[in-house]
């Protein structure tokens, strides 16, 4: 039998907190372990709970992009999500690069966020796919060069590649190709060394540049 999920929830609407916790805890595999109103209560439950995920609001006393590394640096293995309003792309850089592993909207259904928490779980990152859009669109193109490396990828690879971009998770595109899950990890840890990138979000950053512009000769 697979382990439950054990889950903190800080955010300093009580209602919405509450909420969240509730509809875990009616579904199956899920346990909500510590709640939190405060950046001090994200430290504390992260230091000394050690959830396997937590749901960080951004919009809270002391601030939880504030809180972000200062969990890091207690806690370095802890997975985070971001469940926020916030749809401003600064927000999602600064989530994704201090150690956020999913950044999530708060209007986002109580199966789709349990997918999600799966997801981060199992040790893979999510970026809602319309902020993902976002970020692709509004980013500054990188050197040709590193555009040119696509053209390094199998035509496996970057299946895979166009998959992720869209959204979809490692286990999605797996259903999608009629792979092992293992075999589409895989695929992604060598497109990433392929690329020099550090996560699915930049590789997919990579994917879009590529398209956007002519390869180079």
């Amino acid at each position: 039998m697979t382990a439950e999920i054990r889950v903190a929830v800080i955010d300093d609407h009580p209602l919405f907190r509450e909420g969240v916790t509730r509809s875990l805890s009616e579904i199956d595999g899920f346990a909500v372990v510590a709640e939190g109103d405060s950046h001090d209560d994200a430290l504390r439950i992260a230091e000394n709970l050690k959830p396997d995920v937590m749901l960080l609001d951004i919009s809270m006393p002391g601030g939880g992009l504030a809180a972000l590394p200062l969990i890091m640096e207690v806690a370095p293995s802890q997975k985070i999500v971001m469940l926020t309003v916030s749809e401003a792309g600064d927000d999602v850089t600064a989530a994704l690069q201090n150690g956020a592993r999913g950044y999530v909207l708060k209007g986002v259904g109580s199966r789709a966020l349990a997918d999600i928490i799966r997801t981060v779980a199992s040790g893979e990152s999510y970026v809602a796919p319309t902020l993902s859009a976002k970020l692709l669109s509004s980013r500054a193109p990188e050197p040709a060069r590193k555009s040119d490396l696509i053209r390094d990828l199998t035509i496996r690879e970057k299946e895979v590649l166009n998959l992720v971009a869209s959204g979809m998770s490692n286990k999605q595109v797996a259903r999608r190709l009629n792979l092992h899950e293992k075999t589409v990890k895989h695929h992604m840890t060598q497109i990433m060394a392929k690329l020099d990138v550090a996560n699915r979000t930049e590789a997919a950053m990579v994917l879009r540049d590529a398209l956007d512009r002519p390869l180079s000769q």
